[in-house]
């Protein structure tokens, strides 16, 4: 089977890391598989190297003007992906609004997560991204159950795998390099984003720090398209107030990330909207103990696995607690949990969906 699966994006967030994952697996179980996505701020290739035998297609995508907004960028970003998509393909498999929109909804989409959108060119492209695709998956059931609520749309539901050996047998001297340099530390990653949760843990942090002064919030990863400068800033000016000093590390090289994770003392996942949480995942793999925003979705991705948390006095509470009483039977529990999730049955099933739709 040929498949082309698009991505908007070369950089590592959780969509991209989603699409590589699979596109290996696929190829892996005998399926011609061809990966594209756009080529921001001059990437010629993925945030890390790609399995050979899926192939790469990567458009380049030049800088606008320091002046183009958001929703420029984003009509500009569609009519890049359309203009070079070109090919003969069974399947064409699309993993974000950006890329469905190019192929002009001829394809298979999956829903990681919805969102409401306030710039009208973006809303559109959530919006034909969703109702436009003639099949629909999504990486988790509460998702699945938003999308028939809200557009009457029914999808497949196909968790996410889960890289369980890369953050399970971390190198000691790395995860020994960064307890070196950071100390007892609470690590999120994902950025400084409203969706994120960013505000709330940074509130959190202030709480647990009149308890735990000598512990210390690191913040991983962050590229994405849309431009959060104004949050991010009243973030910055909030720290200010509050009197704390997170370490902002920005995107993490590949290679460090895995020890980066097994190295903290807990993991936080304050996201307002999520799909899945698969960086939270990856650190139960590590055995970190993870603290998550109370919701559906994480309630049912996580279960038994995690401390869930409503509030910000609640999220200072559970990580407190976290960094406190090391609970043998949870880290069991999430390690089992990672564990269960595999590319190779998540590309089986995609294989398998794929071949219903023919």
């Amino acid at each position: 089977m040929k498949i082309a699966l698009l991505s908007y994006s070369t950089k590592p967030r959780g969509g991209v890391v989603h699409t590589l994952a699979l596109a290996e697996a696929l190829a892996a179980a005998g399926q011609d598989v061809t990966v594209w996505s756009l080529g921001r701020g001059g990437d010629g290739g993925f945030f890390r190297p790609v399995d050979p035998d899926v192939r790469v297609r990567i458009v380049p995508f030049p800088e606008g003007s320091p002046d183009e907004t958001v929703g420029t960028r984003i009509l500009r970003s569609i009519e890049t992906m359309r203009a070079a998509f070109s090919g003969t393909y069974d399947i064409v498999h699309a993993q974000d609004c950006i890329s469905a929109n190019a192929v002009d909804g001829r394809c298979v989409r999956t829903v990681h997560h919805l969102d409401h959108f306030t710039t009208p060119e973006l809303a559109a492209c959530h919006e034909r991204a969703i109702v436009e695709p003639y099949a629909h998956l999504c990486v988790s059931r509460s998702v699945a159950d938003e999308l028939t609520a809200g557009w009457g749309v029914k999808a497949e539901v196909i968790p996410n795998g889960v890289a369980y050996d890369r953050f399970a047998a971390t190198d000691l001297t790395a995860r020994e390099t960064w307890r070196a340099r950071l100390g007892q530390y609470v690590l999120t990653v994902g950025g400084i984003e409203p969706r994120k949760g960013s505000l709330d843990l940074l509130e959190a942090y202030a709480l647990l720090r009149t308890r735990r002064p000598d512990v210390r919030l690191v913040i991983a990863g962050g590229e994405t398209l849309f431009d959060y400068r104004a949050y991010r800033a009243g973030w910055e000016a909030r720290a200010v107030e509050l009197g704390v000093a997170p370490v902002v590390l920005g995107p993490v090289a590949e290679e460090e990330l895995p020890p980066l994770v097994a190295a903290a003392d807990a993991f936080a996942f304050p996201s307002v909207k999520e799909g899945f949480g698969l960086a939270a995942m990856e650190a139960l793999a590590a055995g970190v103990p993870l603290v998550v925003r109370d919701l559906p979705v994480l309630r049912e991705v996580f279960g038994h696995a995690a401390r869930f948390a409503a509030t910000q006095e609640d999220l200072a509470d559970q990580l407190d607690r976290a960094l406190t009483h090391h609970d043998p039977a949870l880290r069991t529990a999430g390690r089992e949990l990672a564990a269960r999730h595999t590319w190779s049955e998540a590309a089986q099933r995609h294989l398998d969906f794929y071949r219903a739709l023919s």
